[in-house]
Parts: structure tokens; sequence; C-alpha cells
């Protein structure tokens, strides 16, 4: 599998931190939606703990990502691709990583802003602080925080959705492109 992205598909990189990074967010999003819920208990604090930490790591790895994808380039769309439809992947794909850079910032300024306990990332570190306590900013991150959530669903939605209508609609090659090559048919 090649390392970097081709005209034709994406390099073994490129899948590695697409794939992670979304099965962190369907974590996050799951737990986020359902933590609110919970009553206030040691699990409660748990749970948030981990939430937290869990957006500093995609954080982290969505700098990784935009620094490998400016480096690395991406493919070309498949042959017979419209340009609507290239119009709207570009969006989409420029939508998730704005999401994916505001959601763990506006998360963090939620935290810092809030006055509570330092976070320990994974038990490990303090987070540090982005700002002293601020009840606006916490308020402003806060919206931000959850209308992104919403945002980003529909976001993701649309992303699968796109790629299925390749996959099962258009019967092209730009699912397999994100797959390791082990599963890709030969066309």
């Amino acid at each position: 599998m090649a390392l970097r992205n081709s005209d034709r598909r994406w390099g073994w990189p490129s899948m590695s931190l697409h794939w992670l990074i979304a099965i962190l967010i369907f974590g996050l999003l799951m737990v986020g939606f359902v933590m609110v819920q919970l009553p206030k208990s040691p699990k409660y604090f748990w749970v948030f703990d981990l939430h937290k930490s869990i957006g500093i790591t995609v954080l982290a790895l969505m700098l990784v990502r935009l620094v490998w994808r400016l480096y690395a380039g991406a493919p070309q769309p498949v042959p017979g691709t419209s340009a609507l439809q290239r119009w709207m992947a570009n969006l989409v794909h420029l939508g998730l990583y704005l999401m994916l850079f505001i959601m763990p910032i506006a998360g963090w300024l939620y935290d810092s802003a809030s006055g509570l306990r330092a976070m320990k990332f994974f038990g490990l570190f303090t987070v540090p602080k982005l700002i002293a306590p601020n009840p606006q900013i916490k308020d402003l991150a806060h919206e931000v925080h959850v209308w992104g959530a919403i945002i980003l669903t529909v976001l993701i939605l649309a992303h699968i959705g796109g790629a299925l209508l390749h996959h099962w609609g258009q019967r092209d090659r730009t699912l397999y492109r994100m797959l390791p090559s082990v599963f890709e048919k030969e066309s």
C-alpha cells in the first residue's frame, strides 16, 4: 500500500487518519448526545473527562491530517463524476474539516471558560486552560459546541450518503479508494 496519495487512490496514512478520526468522532457524538442526560455522579465526570480527552486527540489528529493532506494531495475524482458532485464533495469536505477543528476548540474553550477543575488528558497530564473563567465565553462556546455537533452530524450523513451513492448508485471506485486495496475490486 502506498504512502503518498496518488491520482487514483488514498495512501495508507490518509486512510488510517480518515478511519481513526471517523471512529473517534462517532464515539464522541454518541457520548456527547447521551452524557448530558447522565446524573452528576463520579461516572458522569469520568465520561466527561474521557469525552474531552478524545476531543483533544481528534484536534491533534486533524492537525496531522491537514498537514498530510497539504503535503500528499488528493486523488482526482473518478471518471464520470459531474461538476455538481465535485462541487458538493468539496463543500462537504471543507465543512467537515472546519467542524473537526471548531468542535474540539469550542469544547476546550467551554471547559476553560467554565472555571471547572483542570482537565487531565486520559489521566496523564493536565491540559492547560485557554482562558480564565468567563461566563459569556462559556455560554457562547457551549452553543457553538452544541450546534457544531448538529452541523457535523449532517455533514457526516452527507459524506456517507455521497460515498454510498457512488458505490451503489454509480457503481464507481470512489469508496474503494478509501479502503485498503484488499477490498478493492478490479474495474
